[in-house]
């Protein structure tokens, strides 16, 4: 479904900038010397449509890296999100195991306390005055 939708707008897309290059195929001059436009010092001559290419070619470009600038505190905060999760999974599961050891411990305990005859000792608490 996807490449169908691609080539739904590329295929029209494309047949226009055919077109559009096949009609513009005449030679212009442009001209980056502002003062001297009789004799201007640098004169490129290309067809109209690779003037146009070029420069929508450079607006996509140019906007491309806007936004990948632009979106850079959110790039920033997902890696740090990543990183504070990784660290959350360790820290999960080392209580995971320490609760593990502690369970076992106390199911020993209650075990060792069930097996013995009498009743534990009771604890004798003296005043530190």
């Amino acid at each position: 479904m996807k490449t169908f939708l691609k080539a739904l707008v590329l295929v029209p897309v494309a047949i226009l900038a055919i077109a559009f290059a096949v009609a513009n195929r005449q030679v212009v001059s442009i001209s980056f010397d502002p003062f001297s436009s009789g004799d201007p010092v640098f004169v490129l001559a290309a067809p109209l449509f690779l003037l146009v290419f070029f420069l929508l070619t450079c607006g996509v470009v140019i906007g491309g890296v806007a936004s990948w600038l632009g979106q850079g505190r959110y790039r920033s905060a997902a890696r740090r999100a990543t990183a504070e999760a990784r660290d959350a999974r360790v820290e999960n599961a080392r209580l995971r195991t320490e609760l593990d050891i502690q369970s076992r411990q106390n199911r020993e305990a209650a075990r060792l306390a069930g097996a013995s005859s009498g009743p534990l000792p009771a604890l004798e608490l003296h005043d530190a005055h």
